[in-house]
């Protein structure tokens, strides 16, 4: 599907279906888009919801929630997504990938 193949700039959420359970395949399939600004994952069950934010290549994975950030949270993709983050203390450049993961009041 090529909307969710792409980095695209605007109100657009893509929605798929998978298998129950098979949550590395649904990782096989995000992951192996060139870009990775930003993710979100819906679910009830916040273990698994921390597992995935770990594997998938994306500079922010966001839980329960989408699009809230923190402005002291370094911000930047993943990949053709960008070169580095923006903000906050790891603002300097490194050789280290850091993910920022904002999680749902609700959730917890």
């Amino acid at each position: 599907m090529f909307i969710a193949q792409e980095e695209s700039f605007g109100p657009v959420m893509v929605i798929s279906k998978f298998k129950n359970g098979d949550v590395d395949g649904v990782l096989r399939r995000a992951n192996t888009t060139e870009y990775g600004l930003a993710s979100g994952v819906f679910t009830k069950d916040i273990s698994k919801a921390l597992y995935i934010s770990e594997k998938l290549e994306a500079g922010t994975v966001f839980i329960n929630t989408y699009n809230k950030t923190d402005v002291a949270a370094p911000f930047g993709g993943f990949k053709q997504s960008g070169f580095g983050k923006d903000l906050g203390k790891l603002f300097f450049p490194s050789l280290v990938s850091h993910l920022t993961v904002p999680i749902s009041e609700e959730t917890t």
